[in-house]
């Protein structure tokens, strides 16, 4: 038999994998149990059912890249018994509500996911040691009504020193704010905890993982000094972890942080927060950056100066790409 001779038409084109068809069927979770993520780990994710059994889980590979973080609503199938060496998988992430995220810097690409599904945002600053940044408070201010998330300030190491000046910043804002000393126990902010999920974010150093530990009555965070030298706390808490309150309610303590970029945030949910304005700001000029000759909330100033304040912090809020992003 003489060798056979080869051509063009004897390729054999493979066709492209996403037109293949499946090998099997696609599994079928229909049966997957709820779960909420209160700390994830090198891979894995501790997890609460329902039921409040405490469950370990690996992601499935279906999953992908797909971020899980602390607050997440999950399905999860497989062993869910919760004993010592049981592992079962997440499958699947449920819508979020809300999220705490935040970039490297304001012209980051990259944005990072801190928690999920979130009610509350208690903004941690101290009185003094380190002092507290108006720049810093105003970022976590501008995340919260971007995501329609209530916030509280809280002011720590009240028994050192006085904020009243550093609190007239905040004072036509509706939220609450509250001081707390190191040497009583905080029952008013326990009080606003109750029956919600709160995550608290705050510099290093700040007194927030030992204000955890009061409101919850252990050391279940460590805690550490200030650097003398920089004036800068140092980080203590490696990530993002939910600890329940009572019975009733959720914290999310966040590591430490000493620079929270906010490119991702959007101006527009920033000015919707301020809802007795909306109808003024409707008649500024196209794409008013509220802070021009020709905004609206000029004439509205000029006819009701008593929302002098209001709008003061409002445009300090929109400003926020302008200030130290620490």
């Amino acid at each position: 038999m003489g060798k056979r001779r080869f051509d063009e038409s004897d390729a054999r084109i493979r066709p492209p994998r996403s037109t293949r068809p499946r090998s099997k069927d696609r599994p079928d979770y229909s049966s997957a149990v709820r779960a909420t993520v209160i700390a994830v780990e090198r891979g894995r994710y501790q997890c609460v059912l329902e039921s409040g059994i405490e469950i370990s889980a690996m992601k499935a590979r279906e999953l992908g890249k797909n971020s899980i973080v602390v607050g997440d609503n999950v399905g999860v199938v497989g062993d869910v018994s919760g004993t010592e060496g049981s592992l079962a998988r997440v499958v699947n992430v449920m819508e979020r509500k809300n999220s705490l995220s935040r970039t490297i810097d304001d012209a980051g690409a990259f944005e990072k996911t801190i928690a999920a599904n979130i009610d509350q945002m208690v903004i941690v600053a101290s009185v003094t040691n380190p002092e507290p940044r108006i720049g810093f408070v105003d970022r976590c201010l501008a995340v919260a009504f971007d995501q329609g998330i209530s916030p509280i300030l809280v002011m720590t190491k009240a028994d050192l020193g006085s904020s009243e000046e550093f609190l007239k910043n905040y004072s036509a804002l509706d939220i609450h704010v509250l001081t707390v000393r190191r040497d009583r126990d905080p029952n008013d902010l326990r009080a606003l905890l109750l029956e919600k999920t709160s995550v608290f974010i705050g510099h290093s150093g700040v007194g927030k993982s030992t204000l955890v530990n009061h409101l919850l009555g252990n050391e279940s965070r460590r805690t550490g000094n200030v650097n003398m030298v920089t004036g800068r706390g140092r980080h203590t808490s490696s990530s993002a972890i939910a600890m329940q309150i009572s019975q009733r309610g959720w914290i999310i303590d966040t590591p430490g942080i000493r620079s929270f970029g906010l490119e991702h945030v959007d101006i527009n949910r920033i000015v919707a927060s301020f809802s007795e304005l909306s109808e003024v700001i409707s008649q500024c000029p196209k794409n008013c950056s509220h802070d021009e000759a020709a905004c609206a909330l000029n004439d509205f100033l000029a006819n009701q100066p008593q929302s002098k304040e209001r709008i003061s912090s409002l445009r300090r809020l929109l400003s926020f790409k302008s200030q130290p992003i620490t």
